[in-house]
């Protein structure tokens, strides 16, 4: 028998556990005189490793559990959690939990999302790829990784370190409409960061990459992930502040999900019921231009945000959030969307894989249509209004000119308002950053106002 059988028995067996678990909370509430009872329970391990300048500086094997119960008594509503599994435990925590409920405000929003909404299908996702590695394994995989960023180039003068990091877990969510279900999944990760020095200068630098998959064997090599770490570390060194003025700005990869989930972040159900998102009745508006594409893709096979149901059971599928720039769908739980007089969108735990649809440039060719501009690699600071929509942070990056890097540019800040920098958006690259559950190249804006000296 393959280890990896072994390893889908044992993850069968652990799923089973919990899933008794859950449907013993479930008619524990029933049984104390919940109406509606919603239910999670989870259990993980993993392991973390850090070292620096060749040195082990942590070590650290841990397990972790949880559950937690949210009861309804009519449309009252109490929530409790746990650390214990016990059956004492349960009982006490359910307890908590109705007690609240008792006292808690009547909510007519409040309750179960509705049972025809729950999902019924589960496919295999391929989540669950634990990594047998030790911790003498991993501690070597970090000493390689620090070691090509510290010897990439004599410019690499000092590390913060190289870590990786194992986990595996089980979950399983429940409730009183009958749902009962659980699976396993993994992550793993490997990063590193270091500094540099200019020698005709007094220039210091940081920078960082890493590597994350659901499987060990997705993730980059550990000495590409240093030399990527110190070339970006290098490439930083000597830079400085430019003129304040108006110019296209592009967001590398790396950062521009951020960007995406501004978006996302108005059109939650939370801050579109408080009136508190500048894109309150956008359904249906053209918010960003005719080429652009936002998607969810919740059941690709090991990725990041694959999940056949959110939080609350509710079924996930494809859709577009956007299409052809104009605003298809809301981000909704059942609760805000019993608020707007919607449907859930299955995303009470967010959003699942969103995409934003790649167009036909590389990075290259994007700074080239850019020509003259700034290239952003890192965000500073939270100036974001969701209300207003704002936009105000602080930017390192790169001068372009020409199509082509010139220099090194930090303390800047560039500014703008969502609804004009989407509008203005004319490019997306096809440099696609997979690392995250928003997957989306760079992206170009036609123009912002950069802040510097």
């Amino acid at each position: 028998m393959t280890n990896s059988v072994v390893m889908d028995q044992m993850g069968e067996q652990k799923t089973d556990r919990l899933k008794n678990i859950a449907a013993d909370i479930v008619l524990e509430a029933k049984k104390q005189g919940a109406d509606q009872v919603e239910t999670s329970v989870s259990v993980g391990q993993g392991l973390s490793v850090n070292v620096r300048l060749g040195e082990v500086e942590t070590v650290e094997h841990h397990r972790d559990q949880g559950v937690g119960v949210t009861v309804y008594k009519g449309k009252k509503k109490g929530f409790a959690s746990s650390t214990k599994l016990d059956s004492s435990a349960i009982k006490e925590m359910v307890s908590a939990a109705y007690v609240i409920a008792q006292y808690a405000e009547e909510d007519p929003f409040a309750g179960l999302p509705e049972k025809d909404s729950l999902a019924t299908i589960f496919p295999d996702l391929s989540l669950h790829h634990p990594w047998s590695v030790s911790a003498e394994q991993a501690i070597k995989m970090a000493v390689i990784c620090e070691n090509a960023a510290r010897c990439y180039d004599k410019k690499i003068t000092n590390s913060e370190g190289a870590s990786v990091q194992t986990f595996e877990g089980t979950h399983v969510f429940a409730n009183s409409l009958g749902f009962n279900h659980g699976y396993s999944s993994s992550r793993h990760s490997l990063s590193c960061s270091v500094i540099g020095s200019s020698d005709d200068s007094d220039s210091m630098q940081r920078d960082y990459w890493y590597t994350t998959a659901r499987k060990a064997s997705d993730m980059e090599a550990a000495e590409k992930v240093g030399e990527v770490a110190a070339d970006r570390t290098i490439k930083r060194l000597g830079a400085k502040s430019i003129s304040t003025r108006k110019c296209p700005v592009m967001f590398a990869a790396e950062v521009s999900s951020g960007l995406i989930g501004h978006f996302i972040c108005a059109i939650r159900g939370g801050n579109l019921y408080r009136k508190s998102s500048f894109l309150v009745d956008s359904l249906g508006q053209q918010i960003f231009p005719s080429f652009l594409n936002i998607y969810e893709q919740p059941l690709l096979p090991q990725a990041m945000g694959s999940a056949a149901y959110d939080s609350e059971g509710v079924a996930t599928k494809q859709r577009h959030i956007v299409e052809s720039g104009v605003v298809q769908g809301y981000v909704l739980d059942s609760y805000s969307a019993r608020k707007l007089g919607m449907k859930s969108t299955a995303n009470a735990s967010g959003v699942h894989n969103l995409t934003v649809a790649p167009g036909g440039l590389d990075f290259n060719q994007m700074l080239k249509q850019m020509d003259t501009g700034f290239l952003v690699t890192e965000l500073i600071g939270q100036g974001v209004n969701t209300l207003t929509g704002d936009y105000s942070r602080g930017a390192a990056g790169y001068w372009v000119e020409g199509g082509v890097i010139q220099f090194a540019v930090e303390e800047v800040t560039i500014a703008g308002n969502l609804k004009d920098i989407y509008q203005f958006i004319v490019a997306v690259g096809n440099d696609v950053d997979l690392r995250g559950n928003t997957r989306t190249g760079s992206i170009l804006i036609e123009e912002m106002t950069l802040a510097g000296s």
